[in-house]
């Protein structure tokens, strides 16, 4: 478990220093190894129920849009499109890790609707801050619409049942929409900064070893 956690954060110190240097080929690849690290955490911790199951999934998929939103700067004019793509697999790993815990919910449709006032505000601030695209907006609302409901029914789970899981889930979660916001808000803003990618990537790793981990306490 510790050699997993490790090789997770050096494969991606060093996807961000390639990335940094532009070397766009190898930082793919260090970005795809870091990733198949809380890939293989999960399998390893996972009990073989659905639930456990689904969050391996999300997990696989998460892997998968790693690897196609750093592959947009080596394809060259299909750059925008493999993004799109990649959002589009990240968001198929979001529904997967809401399919997981929304079973344990008993008051998800509150959770459910509470997402979607939050996700209208935050929508609001953040197209405020930002210039893009219709298409990048719309996927935008969708995507981030799924990681604050899975947000707000991972704290309604932790809330009503509160366990080893259900705290690591969560916290998996708070971090990854912290991480999309802050890379949304890079990559999408008036300016980019290394040190808001480095916070957008630490944060994202971080959330997705919480949330493999969590598979360890899951029943």
């Amino acid at each position: 478990m510790v050699i997993l956690i490790i090789a997770c954060l050096v494969f991606a110190a060093a996807f961000l220093f390639q990335e940094r240097r532009e070397r766009y080929v190898p930082a793919v690849v260090l970005k795809g190894l870091a990733s198949v690290c809380f890939v293989i955490l999960g399998i390893l911790f996972s009990p073989g129920t659905l639930l456990a199951k689904r969050i391996v999934c999300g997990l696989i998929l998460g892997c998968i849009a790693d690897v196609l939103l750093n592959l947009r700067y080596v394809v060259g004019e299909k750059g925008q499109l493999v993004f799109l793509l990649g959002i589009l697999v990240f968001l198929s790993g979001h529904i997967l890790y809401l399919a997981a815990v929304a079973g344990l919910s008993a008051n998800w449709p509150v959770c459910l609707a509470v997402g979607a006032v939050l996700t209208a505000l935050l929508m609001a601030w953040i197209f405020r801050r930002i210039t893009a695209k219709p298409a990048f907006k719309i996927f935008g609302v969708f995507y981030l619409g799924a990681i604050m409901i899975l947000n707000c029914v991972a704290a309604g789970n932790l809330i009503a049942n509160p366990s080893a899981f259900t705290g690591l889930f969560a916290a998996g979660a708070v971090f990854f929409l912290v991480s999309d916001i802050v890379l949304i808000l890079n990559t999408f803003g008036s300016e980019t900064r290394q040190s808001l990618r480095v916070t957008n990537v630490s944060l994202y790793y971080v959330g997705q070893l919480l949330i493999a981990l969590s598979l360890r306490f899951a029943a």
